[in-house]
């Protein structure tokens, strides 16, 4: 069953299926107009390395027209091809492909365009989270996490490493966007050797995902994951300064999942700690911190969590309920109040790697959530949902 209490407008049609991917990345242009998406012709089943993807934009002030922009054969369900506008170049969009020749050879590449000029350039090296000035990107090893991750990384290439549980020269990479060079600032071995109290992870093989930029450009974080026998993976939650420096472990029990900068020094994530069990804590950027339980009764599930700007209320949802619903909310922590926006439903075939969730991101303006959503039986599309009325952000 799906249920809105808030006005809420499909703004992509079939037959093709389009969405757009992770919470944490800007998806509308600064000025509201243009919302980017991905789109493709098939469902249900993992990419292969020749399935191609359209990028493109819908405009949001033309009755929800579909401007092309490119196409990636470096995509994943989850996150997509890492589409996003370039912060500090409103004109500016950017998102990931694989190259099998040319002057770098068989690699990941990004593609940078100009919407207004048409422009374009490739950046040796694929992106992740771009700093807040848009000038720098830090990025994974995608076949790795292709390896260990499937759903989050990119067929086509395989991983040189996969035999290695913690190699010393792959890990993450920081890369600069205007000149195209980039460096290794924390490498696996370097994550593997940092003290792990809970058990021995010599015996792990090991990778990194889901990294973002601090508000201040100065940090960022990122989550360290390894193989559990008998179960899929374990993860803490670690930041380090942009050079590589001053590596923090911020949790480690075991157990981070999904995480969004509250602001420049404090983190809030879902994750488990002694004090409360499994719930949503924020983390001061120290290591080993004492956390503050959020949302402990009205946030009691895991979701995919962002402010709205003014940092006065959350953004979220969760998984599929026993009755297959997706519920979006919004909370606030102030008093402790939580808003429900709606439930969507989600057919029992959209599962494990090529599920759809809900993954809502909020306008720069605040005013409206994006979702990718398959509640109209229509794939997945994407939808606005207005929240103008309930927050007040000038």
């Amino acid at each position: 069953m799906t249920t809105s209490f808030v006005p809420v407008r499909r703004i992509t049609n079939g037959p093709l299926y389009h969405w757009f991917g992770y919470y944490d990345k800007q998806q509308v242009s600064d000025d509201g107009r243009y919302a980017l998406s991905n789109q493709v012709d098939f469902e249900g089943r993992s990419p292969r390395a020749d399935d191609v993807i359209q990028v493109g934009m819908i405009d949001l002030q033309d009755g929800d027209r579909w401007i092309e922009l490119g196409s990636s054969r470096a995509w994943c369900w989850q996150q997509g091809c890492m589409l996003q506008w370039r912060p500090g170049h409103p004109t500016q969009v950017i998102w990931n492909d694989r190259q099998d020749d040319g002057p770098w050879g068989a690699r990941f590449v990004s593609h940078i365009v100009d919407i207004v000029t048409g422009e374009r350039r490739t950046v040796p090296f694929p992106i992740y989270s771009l700093s807040p000035d848009g000038c720098y990107a830090v990025y994974p090893d995608f076949r790795r996490i292709n390896d260990t991750r499937p759903g989050y990384g990119y067929a086509g290439i395989p991983d040189p490493n996969a035999r290695v549980l913690y190699p010393d020269g792959t890990g993450i990479w920081r890369g600069d966007l205007e000149t195209g060079e980039s460096e290794l600032v924390v490498s696996l071995a370097a994550a593997a050797a940092a003290p792990y109290p809970h058990e021995d992870l010599s015996t792990r093989k090991q990778w990194f995902n889901h990294l973002l930029y601090s508000p201040s450009g100065q940090r960022f974080e990122f989550l360290h994951r390894w193989n559990v026998p008998g179960a899929t993976f374990a993860t803490r939650m670690m930041t380090v300064g942009v050079d590589g420096g001053d590596l923090r472990v911020v949790d480690g029990w075991g157990d981070t999942s999904h995480f969004i900068w509250r602001d420049a020094d404090h983190i809030l994530a879902w994750a488990t700690h002694p004090s409360h069990g499994y719930a949503f804590y924020l983390y001061p950027d120290e290591a080993d911190p004492t956390p503050e339980v959020v949302g402990l009764e009205k946030m009691p599930v895991n979701g995919h969590c962002t402010y709205l700007p003014g940092n006065e209320y959350i953004l979220n949802d969760a998984y599929p309920n026993a009755e297959r619903e997706q519920v979006l909310y919004l909370y606030r922590p102030a008093d402790d109040v939580r808003i429900e926006l709606g439930s969507f439903y989600e057919p029992p075939e959209y599962t494990g790697e090529w599920r759809c969730d809900l993954h809502p991101r909020s306008t720069p303006d605040g005013r409206y959530v994006l979702i990718d959503s398959t509640h109209e039986g229509l794939g997945r599309q994407q939808y606005l949902v207005e929240i103008g009325d309930i927050v007040d952000i000038d």
